[in-house]
């Protein structure tokens, strides 16, 4: 068993060394200028593209962009903003919230601990270890659709949870690359390894170590 993990972590190791080389750009894909409105447009993006969040949150915050502004809003006012991203009415009442109990609890500020930030309204482990991981610098694995059928197409695991996938790729992945795999997977499922079409394997650079496909 000992052994057979440690190949497997061989292979991550290879396979994030050809996917940094591939999309050496690879970020967070969200506008924001602050660990608010990071906090804010990942809320916004739960079933919703990063595409039509970042259409949506410069107009957000044009009117509401702290705590103490968007806490005062009327939800009529922030669900007109936020309609388009899906499930508005929900997104709108967690905004307020968060906002509020960041005011009571934080003193307007992003907590930098999960346990913290999982307790504020819209504000799951995914969620948090995105601001986690992008803008307090904390290794921090996000499972993401990507990330998780991407892990179970290269045959890391076979779990579907995304707590339980995550917790199986912290295992393989070295500690200092968590927050960077989510981010080359993200981009290489959007242009390789897609759910919506064929993945295209046979312009995929990490093809040769996927069991999914037949050697190249």
């Amino acid at each position: 068993m000992a052994a057979k993990k440690i190949a497997e972590q061989q292979r991550m190791k290879k396979i994030v060394q050809i996917l940094k080389k591939e999309y050496p750009d690879s970020k967070c894909s969200l506008i924001y200028k602050n660990p608010f409105q990071l906090l804010v447009a990942t809320v916004l993006s739960a079933q919703c593209t990063d595409e039509r969040v970042n259409q949506v949150v410069p107009v957000l915050f044009r009117s509401f962009d702290t705590p103490e502004k968007l806490s005062k809003a009327s939800l009529k006012e922030i669900e007109a903003i936020i309609r388009s991203t899906g499930f508005f009415k929900n997104k709108a009442l967690s905004l307020k919230s968060l906002s509020s109990d960041l005011l009571k609890k934080h003193q307007g500020k992003v907590p930098s601990e999960q346990t913290q930030l999982v307790e504020l309204r819209g504000v799951g482990r995914k969620t948090a270890n995105v601001v986690l991981g992008t803008v307090f610098g904390v290794p921090s694995m996000v499972v993401d659709t990507h990330v998780g059928r991407i892990s179970r197409r290269l045959g890391f695991t076979k779990q579907k949870d995304p707590v339980k996938v995550e917790f199986a790729l912290m295992d393989l992945v070295q500690k200092k690359d968590w927050v960077i795999y989510t981010h080359l997977l993200i981009d290489h499922g959007r242009k390789i390894c897609s759910a919506r079409r064929k993945p295209l394997c046979d312009q995929c650079v990490i093809a040769t170590h996927c069991p999914k496909v037949d050697v190249l």
